[in-house]
C-alpha cells in the first residue's frame, strides 16, 4: 500500500537547516500541506521559513523552537503543529549531532531525542490526529547504525540504538494497535558540515588518526538534495519496521539483519 503524502502534515526535528530542511522542502514538493520545523535555532528557523515561503507560498510551514532532549519542549512542537494545521501524520526524528567529545550531550540529543519524539507520536498524537488509515514515523539513523565507525564509537552506538528502537517499535503488534508505521533511514556519507571537519569532535588525537586512515575507504558522498528526494520513496513504500540505506547517490536499498537461529553454527572455536 502506498502512503499518499498529499495533504499530510509533518513535524521534523532538526528541520530548520541541513538535511532536515531538505526533507521539509521535498515533502512539500510531494504534496504535503504543511510542515513544522522543530529546531533549537531561531536564526535558522527564521531563514528556513523565508526560504519555504519564497518557494512554496505562505502558510506552509511553522517554526517551533525545540530542544528534543526536553520532552516538554518536544510536546509543545506537536501541540503547535496541531493548533496550526489541525492534524499531524508524519514525524521525522532527524535532530542529531556528531561530536564524541560531547558524548553525554550526543547521547541525549541522538537517542533520548528520538525516544521522546517516538513516544509522543506513537502513544499520543499520531493515532488521534492522523488523516488517513495510518501515519508514519521516520527515524534517521546512519550508515553508522549498521557498521563499525571506529573514529566515533559513541555516535555509532547512538545510531545503532535508533535501529533497535525502530525494529522494536516496528513489530506488527504495535502497528495493529496504533496504525503508525515506523521505518529508519541510514544515510551514507552526505555533503553536510557534519562530516566536513572532524577535528575536535572525537575522543582525541588517536581517533582523529583513525579517521584519517579510514577516510579513503568511504563510499562516494552524495548531495543532501538527492538524499531527501530518494527518502520520499521510502516514506511512500517502506514497510513497517524496515531499515533503508541511501548512499553514494544510488537508490535506497533495504538492510536486513540475518536470522538469529540460522547462526547457531557459528560456535566459538578453542583451537
Amino acid at each position: 500500500m502506498v502512503f499518499d503524502l498529499n495533504g499530510k502534515i509533518a513535524l521534523i526535528s532538526g528541520g530548520a537547516s541541513g538535511i532536515g530542511l531538505n526533507y521539509a522542502k521535498e515533502l512539500l514538493k510531494n504534496g504535503v500541506k504543511g510542515v513544522c520545523l522543530a529546531d533549537v535555532s531561531p536564526e535558522f528557523g527564521d531563514k528556513a521559513l523565508k526560504d519555504i515561503e519564497a518557494e512554496f507560498g505562505t502558510n506552509r510551514a511553522i517554526f517551533v523552537q525545540t530542544d528534543v532532549t526536553d520532552i516538554k519542549q518536544f510536546q509543545n512542537a506537536f501541540e503547535k503543529t496541531i493548533e496550526t494545521f489541525k492534524h499531524i501524520d508524519i514525524l521525522i526524528n532527524n535532530a542529531g549531532i556528531l561530536n564524541d567529545s560531547l558524548w553525554e550531550k550526543e547521547i541525549s540529543v541522538n537517542l533520548n531525542g528520538t525516544i521522546h519524539g517516538t513516544l509522543l507520536a506513537l502513544e499520543k498524537y499520531l493515532p488521534s490526529y492522523k488523516q488517513g488509515e495510518d501515519a508514519l514515523i521516520v527515524n534517521i539513523s546512519s550508515i553508522a547504525g549498521i557498521a563499525e565507525i571506529g573514529f566515533v564509537p559513541i555516535y555509532t552506538a547512538t545510531k545503532h540504538a535508533i535501529i533497535g528502537l525502530t525494529r522494536a517499535w516496528g513489530i506488527p503488534l504495535v502497528y495493529e494497535r496504533t496504525k503508525v508505521r515506523v521505518v529508519a533511514l541510514c544515510p551514507g556519507v552526505t555533503l553536510t558540515p557534519l562530516i566536513a571537519d572532524m577535528s575536535g569532535r572525537n575522543l582525541g588525537k588517536e581517533y582523529e588518526t583513525i579517521f584519517e586512515k579510514i577516510r579513503p575507504t568511504f563510499q562516494p558522498s552524495q548531495e543532501p538534495e538527492y538524499l531527501a528526494e530518494e527518502a520520499m520513496n521510502v516514506f511512500k513504500h517502506g514497510p513497517n519496521g524496515t531499515l533503508w540505506v541511501i548512499e553514494s547517490g544510488q537508490p535506497a536499498y533495504e538492510f536486513k539483519f540475518p536470522e538469529r537461529f540460522a547462526q547457531k553454527g557459528n560456535v566459538l572455536s578453542y583451537d
